[in-house]
C-alpha cells in the first residue's frame, strides 16, 4: 500500500509543522519549527523526517529547524527528472525546496547519506555553511563494494515495480524490520520502531530508497572531499554497522580538518538512540563563535 498523508499523516511525529511544496521537480513534505538562524537536518537512505522527531522541538527553541523527506521518502514524491535520484539531483532540487521556503540555512546535520547530500551542497553549490556535522557520514565508497554492480542491481530492483510491492509486503511479517534496523547496530524505542515498520510497507517508499540506492555513486564526493571549506564534525557511533567507524579515519585523510566525535556504544542510528548528544552538539556548536 502507499503512504496517503490524510490517512498516515495523522499520528506523524511534529505534523503541526508539516507543509507541502513543489521545487526542484519534487513534491516536499517538509517540517519547519522555531525561529533564530536556519539549521537543516537530512536523513538517511530509507528513513524520513521521523528519525530528527526527538530533536526538533528542543532545537527549535534556539534554531528555525527544517526538517524534509528526501525525494521518494516518506511523504515527498520521486523526482520528476532523469538525474533526480543522483547525489548532485538531490542536492539541486534540495536547494530549490530552502530557496522556495525562503531558508539560507547556517547549518546542516546529516544523517548517512543525508550527510553526503550537506557536502555536495557546500562544494559544488558554495551552501555557506558554519559547520556541518555528519553522523555516521556515507561519504566514500565502501571498501571492497563493487559500485557499477552494486548501483545496477539497486537499479534494476527499484524500476520493478513488483520488486517494491514484495519487499514491502515482507515488511509486514513479524520482526522483519525489527531485525532490519538490529543490524545497524541501534537499539531505538517502540515508536520509533513503528514508524520504521510503517515506511517500509509502503511500496512507494520502498521504491525509492531502492532508486535512490541504483543511483548513488560517492566517487564524485570522495574527489572533491578535500575542496570542502566548511568545518566538518564527523559523529561517529562505535556499534555503527552499516557505515564502519574507520571510515572517518579515511575522511580524514582526505579532509584533514575535519573533527571526529565518537560515541562507543551507538549504532548507525545513533541520534535516534541518544537525541540528547545531537542537541547538545548543535548547541554548543550555535554557541561556538
Amino acid at each position: 500500500m502507499a503512504l496517503s498523508w490524510a490517512q498516515d499523516g495523522d499520528d506523524w511525529p511534529h505534523r503541526d509543522h508539516s507543509r507541502f511544496h513543489t521545487a526542484g521537480g519534487v513534491d516536499w513534505h517538509v517540517q519547519v519549527a522555531g525561529t533564530g538562524p536556519a539549521l537543516l537536518l537530512l536523513h538517511g537512505t530509507g528513513a524520513s523526517s521521523h528519525s530528527w522527531r526527538d530533536l526538533l522541538r528542543p532545537l527549535a527553541s534556539t534554531f528555525t529547524v527544517v526538517v524534509p523527506d528526501l525525494p521518494g521518502h516518506g511523504f515527498s514524491s520521486a523526482p520528476g527528472h532523469r538525474d533526480g535520484y543522483t547525489l548532485p539531483g538531490v542536492a539541486r532540487s534540495m536547494l530549490a525546496l530552502l530557496e522556495q521556503l525562503g531558508v539560507a540555512p547556517s547549518w546542516v546535520m546529516g544523517h548517512s547519506a543525508g550527510a553526503a547530500i550537506g557536502v555536495r551542497m557546500a562544494v559544488e553549490h558554495g551552501l555557506a555553511l558554519r559547520h556541518l556535522v555528519a553522523v555516521n557520514g556515507a561519504l566514500l565508497p565502501l571498501p571492497g563494494m563493487p559500485v557499477p554492480l552494486f548501483s545496477l542491481a539497486a537499479r534494476v530492483l527499484g524500476s520493478t515495480p513488483l520488486i517494491a510491492t514484495l519487499v514491502a509486503r515482507r515488511a509486514t511479517e513479524t520482526d522483519a524490520v525489527r531485525r532490519l534496523i538490529g543490524n545497524t547496530g541501534s537499539r531505538i524505542g517502540p515508536e520509533g520502531m513503528a514508524l520504521y515498520e510503517k515506511l517500509m510497507r509502503d511500496r512507494d517508499h520502498v521504491r525509492g530508497v531502492l532508486s535512490m540506492m541504483g543511483q548513488w555513486d560517492l566517487r564524485l564526493l570522495e574527489r572533491d572531499l578535500p575542496r570542502l571549506e566548511v568545518p566538518l564534525l564527523l559523529a561517529v557511533g562505535g556499534n555503527d554497522r552499516t557505515v564502519p567507524p574507520t571510515e572517518a579515519q579515511r575522511i580524514l585523510r582526505l579532509q584533514p580538518r575535519a573533527r571526529i566525535e565518537s560515541f562507543q556504544d551507538l549504532g548507525h542510528l545513533a541520534h535516534e538512540e541518544r537525541p540528547d548528544l545531537f542537541v547538545a552538539i548543535m548547541e554548543r556548536l550555535r554557541a561556538a563563535p
